[in-house]
């Protein structure tokens, strides 16, 4: 047998080092575009508010501090799954060349989860918390996918960029589901429709426009991994867990990578916090509603791709982690302001900050994991990324939700948690070395 039958062709090698064109590179940042609706409609912004206000609101009989808690609940166990089971996923579809496929199903299962949310109303808790928890688990696995495939259409030099380039547009995409939600709740107010009716058209809308947004990526993006011979007397489970273990046990080869873990862990469950639990703070302390609520975080989401955008390009200039250690000083300066705020001009002043930093903070995350990464086991390595997310995703709301309750009902106390998150991360980012993490990652394609 000639043994040129088992090399790559030409094509194969032109996929394989990266080489995606401009439109399958805009199909990828078009995932962000799509998705991003989701979670300023149903995690931050209306139907977070309305779970609490409304289906889990005092109007049902719920103690002060209870509603809060069960919200954050619901967004904790999701995020408890996920963080079990992102690393598996994504060491399966490395080991399968699957990732596309993995992508599609959590892309149909959080749209069909966000439409069913219509279905839920006043003292529909439980309905609500499963409901949201299933969306939840759909929508983080999708985050995960397709980040797993930033190695493969860019090279390193250009992570960074292009990683910006997709939480910039990923912004624009939460606020053009908004902006279509405002115009439509502005309508139904001047028709006098109930709450009750407004909200599940929200949803309806937010599911409609993560379906259509999604659909280049499905069809323009290409699955470069090529699938590794696999062992038949195995299962998927057991191919999964053999290479985590694997990995677990090359660990101090990637100290900088796992280092990095732990200090995103901590400073992202802040950003966790801020990102399900700030439209309630604004809603329960300084009395924004629901239209309020949606104008603030439209403009929240307009200075975030510009956050993203620029941070982007900065980080390729000066470095992942300086750049990381400015946004989270901001973060600092945000929260503190959201604290102390006393009137509704402060917490717009506390929107805007926090939406530099938000763009910024995981335009470069992303960024920094992909380059610790060696590049065959990049859906892997940020599978343990999206781990860590789901985790401080828990750590962070629940917290807050936690303090909320025990001090019944007060958000001040509860926001304090939040500060500290960013301030002990930024001073675990010290310990970070960027480029021995990246010359790791190297070796590591070496090897």
């Amino acid at each position: 047998m000639n043994s040129d039958q088992n090399k790559p062709s030409a094509d194969e090698n032109s996929r394989l080092m990266g080489n995606a064109n401009r439109k399958e590179l805009l199909a990828w940042a078009l995932y962000d575009f799509a998705n991003s609706g989701y979670t300023t409609v149903v995690q931050t912004t209306i139907f977070s508010t309305y779970f609490v206000g409304v289906i889990a609101g005092a109007a049902q009989g719920v103690a002060p501090g209870l509603s809060t808690l069960l919200w954050s609940l619901a967004i904790g166990v999701a995020n408890f799954i996920v963080m079990i089971g992102g690393p598996l996923i994504g060491a399966i579809a490395d080991q399968r060349a699957c990732k596309k496929r993995f992508l599609l199903i959590s892309s149909v299962g959080c749209i069909a989860s966000t439409a069913l949310l219509a279905l839920v109303g006043p003292g529909d808790i439980g309905l609500g918390m499963v409901l949201v928890t299933v969306s939840a688990i759909m929508f983080a696995g999708g985050e995960n996918l397709i980040a797993a495939f930033l190695p493969e259409i860019v090279p390193e030099e250009n992570m960074g960029r292009m990683s910006g380039y997709g939480w910039s547009l990923g912004y624009f995409g939460g606020l053009l589901t908004l902006g279509i939600c405002l115009a439509y709740i502005i309508w139904a107010k001047q028709h006098g429709l109930p709450e009750t009716h407004v909200v599940p058209v929200t949803l309806l809308i937010t599911a409609a426009i993560f379906a259509l947004a999604a659909t280049p990526t499905f069809l323009w993006l290409h699955e470069r991994a090529i699938p590794v011979a696999l062992n038949r007397s195995l299962s998927n489970l057991q191919i999964g867990y053999a290479r985590l273990a694997h990995t677990f046990k090359e660990a101090a080869r990637f100290r900088d990578l796992l280092w990095f873990l732990v200090t995103l862990g901590v400073y992202q469950s802040g950003v966790s916090t801020v990102v399900v639990l700030a439209a309630i703070y604004a809603q329960e302390v300084m009395g924004f509603d629901t239209q309020s609520l949606i104008v603030l975080i439209m403009v929240v989401n307009v200075t975030a791709a510009v956050g993203a955008f620029i941070c982007g390009h900065l980080q390729d200039r000066m470095g992942s982690v300086p750049t990381l250690a400015i946004t989270l000083l901001i973060w600092i300066v945000a929260v503190m302001v959201a604290l102390f705020a006393s009137k509704t001009a402060h917490m717009w002043i506390a929107g805007n900050i926090i939406g530099l930093a938000m763009g910024a903070s995981q335009a470069v995350g992303r960024a920094l994991v992909s380059k610790f990464s060696p590049t065959e086991r990049a859906g892997e390595f940020l599978g343990l990324w999206g781990l860590v997310n789901r985790l401080s995703a828990i750590v962070g709301p629940l917290s807050y939700g936690l303090i909320n309750y025990w001090s019944n009902g007060d958000h001040r106390m509860s926001l304090l948690s939040t500060l500290s998150f960013f301030i002990v991360g930024l001073a675990l980012l010290c310990k970070v070395n960027e480029s021995r993490g990246k010359a790791a990652a190297l070796m590591g394609d070496a090897g």
